[in-house]
């Protein structure tokens, strides 16, 4: 369950990111400016965030199983139709319903592994499932960014078109949607109501969404511009520090596990982004050498919280509406995530990287005292 749940995932993640890499071809292939590339690039971004809250909401009345096939199936047929479009508005609307469709990973794969393992184990499972976007980003840059090249953006699209396919056969063949109590989605009551952990969670990983995406969208330039690296030797840095931040999701969902807690770590998770982005702006700032590990640092322990938050949102919305709350909460990380490269570029422009790093720890300070420690239940065997 937990190997096909993450395939699931990691598939929906080479459709839906793995056409930022194909902007280059785009380019030189089909005349398109860089804007217009860029907006073709963006537009499964853009379905998958029109559709999450939706796709929820069907995970809960009908199952995990039949939305991840009915998902990645709709995914592979609308990569198919990009493949095959001869407009750029055609392919661009395709891509758009390719999100819309990939959507529906978010929130039944994270369902299967949240119902198929017990309590004291599920922290480290979904720390696992949540190496799930990296990689699929990993796969898409190393085989989509290649294939455009030698070939042309059209035959880079057979990627994550084959991508979902293989997914789709296998949770055909190995998913089962866990059980569920009795009674139904009509009769659980609303998990927003009595009380405001859910919520909370939700503020604290979009506070901590600002500090991750500065970091992953800047260090790269940073290194090269202010450091004065080449792009092969900054890209290995990043590469070793994406790297890092799947061993710090698996780590953070296994310590969960072992205190029996997934708010805790999670405030020790956002103290560490603090700390780390503070003092990764102070050391650039003074152009110290320590700044570069730093950024490995930060990549890491900016992205352990993702599997903390995801898993305790599932566990306390319960069954019935864990579809609809997890759909808010990639929502509402997706929609941040895309408004800080432009934020954080005019903080650059009109300061430095090192201020623009250093502003960052201002999110994870506010969140350090959202994070709902005292309201958190215990967690059973």
């Amino acid at each position: 369950m937990l190997a096909a749940s993450t395939l699931a995932q990691a598939a929906a993640a080479v459709m839906i990111h793995g056409p930022a890499f194909l902007i280059p071809a785009l380019v030189a292939d089909r005349g398109l400016s860089l804007a217009e590339a860029g907006l073709v690039a963006a537009a499964p971004m853009a379905g998958v965030t029109c559709a999450l809250v939706a796709w929820g909401v069907v995970t809960d009345r009908h199952g995990e199983r039949v939305v991840l096939l009915s998902g990645l199936v709709s995914t592979a047929l609308a990569g198919v139709v990009a493949v095959v479009s001869t407009s750029v508005v055609l392919l661009a609307v395709s891509l758009f319903v390719a999100g819309l469709a990939a959507a529906s990973t978010g929130s039944a794969s994270g369902r299967v592994v949240v119902g198929w393992f017990p309590p004291r184990r599920r922290g480290l499972a979904m720390g696992i499932r949540q190496t799930a976007q990296p990689a699929g980003v990993g796969i898409a840059a190393v085989t989509m960014a290649v294939t455009a090249d030698r070939l042309d953006a059209n035959a880079a699209l057979w990627i994550p078109v084959a991508a979902c396919a293989v997914a789709a056969l296998t949770v055909a063949v190995v998913v089962i949607d866990p059980p569920r109590p009795g009674g139904g989605a009509a009769e659980a009551p609303n998990p927003y109501r009595g009380d405001r952990f859910l919520a909370r969670v939700h503020g604290v990983s979009v506070l901590l969404v600002v500090p991750q995406f500065v970091v992953w969208t800047f260090a790269l330039v940073w290194l090269v511009q202010d450091r004065g690296w080449s792009p092969a030797a900054a890209g290995v840095v990043v590469a070793v520090a994406q790297v890092a931040g799947v061993a710090g999701r698996i780590g953070a969902g296994q310590l969960s596990d072992v205190v029996g807690s997934r708010m805790r770590p999670l405030r020790w998770v956002t103290w560490a982004a603090l700390a780390t982005m503070l003092a990764l702006g102070v050391t650039a700032g003074l152009g110290w050498g320590v700044a570069v590990p730093l950024v490995v640092v930060a990549t890491m322990v900016t992205v352990a919280d993702n599997g903390l938050a995801f898993t305790a949102v599932a566990e306390r919305a319960g069954p019935f509406w864990s579809g609809r709350a997890l759909g808010l909460q990639n929502t509402a990380q997706y929609l941040t995530a895309s408004a800080v490269p432009p934020v954080a570029a005019l903080a650059v422009t009109h300061g430095s990287y090192a201020w623009t790093f250093a502003l960052a720890a201002v999110f994870p300070l506010v969140a350090v005292a959202l994070v709902p420690v005292r309201d958190e239940r215990a967690l059973t065997q």
